[in-house]
């Protein structure tokens, strides 16, 4: 079992796959990664030697942020943003849509499950 980034990736699927198992790389950089190494897409990652898992760890420690870092620079954005109390960072605090989506109905991810009011009827 090949571990990248502190993520064990899945053996049995190609590499350009497995890659996506990493938090911050999703298709278009897992497929940056391979051309970079020189693999071919079609290869599995049980196929890959040490040295081309190296090779691979290695550039993405290199030239991307992955993982724990991306999850506590954006952590960190948002603490930001709400220290501030800006109008973003306030919506954030309050638990409600940030991007100036409707609440009136809908918008239930983010606000939780429906409150019932007392002494409301139909």
């Amino acid at each position: 079992m090949a571990r990248i980034a502190g993520v064990n990736i899945p053996t049995n699927k190609r590499v350009l796959i497995a890659l996506q198992y990493i938090h911050g790389i999703g298709q278009k950089s897992a497929r940056e990664i391979i051309t970079k190494v020189g693999i071919e897409e079609a290869r599995r990652v049980n196929q890959l030697t040490d040295a081309e898992v190296l090779q691979i760890r290695e550039t993405i420690d290199r030239d991307y942020t992955v993982e724990g870092d991306l999850r506590r620079e954006n952590s960190m954005n948002i603490k930001r943003l709400m220290d501030l109390a800006c109008y973003r960072g306030l919506r954030h605090r309050k638990g409600l849509p940030v991007r100036g989506q409707r609440t009136h109905t809908n918008a239930r991810t983010r606000k939780g499950p429906a409150k019932p009011i007392a002494g409301k009827k139909k």
